[in-house]
């Protein structure tokens, strides 16, 4: 862990925003997993974004799945990676691997609010703000 320094504030070099990246720890690794909301949802809940969860429906915005939609099937924390349902690659050998996206290409279209600890934190957004 001596490579990661939680007082690094920014870097306009790449190389070192890749490394803090690679080498944070998984609490904050945690926090980079968040996805932009819809317009409808932004407005309801009065915040940008949220922490994705398995089972919230997303629109791909970019790459060659851009415009699909489908729910997140799991979520990889230490990789900073989703996959969703339905959006699969085809390796060479023509076998069909779930394709593992980048948050960032994501915009969440509704909430998997089935957990209430969720259902809460996200109803404290709009008295907060």
């Amino acid at each position: 862990m001596k490579d990661f320094s939680k007082t690094w504030v920014s870097s306009r070099s790449p190389r070192k925003q890749r490394k803090y990246r690679r080498n944070a720890p998984l609490n904050i690794k945690k926090k980079m997993l968040s996805v932009h909301l819809s317009k409808e949802l932004r407005q309801a809940y009065k915040t940008r974004n949220v922490l994705v969860r398995k089972g919230d429906l997303v629109l791909i915005t970019r790459g060659k799945f851009k415009g699909q939609e489908g729910k997140i099937d799991k979520v990889y924390t230490k990789q900073l990676r989703v996959t969703v349902d339905g959006i699969k690659a085809v390796t060479k050998k023509g076998n069909k691997v779930p394709f593992k996206l980048r948050p960032s290409a994501l915009i969440i279209k509704e909430l998997n609010l089935t957990d209430t600890k969720r259902t809460a934190k996200i109803g404290s957004y709009g008295k907060t703000r």
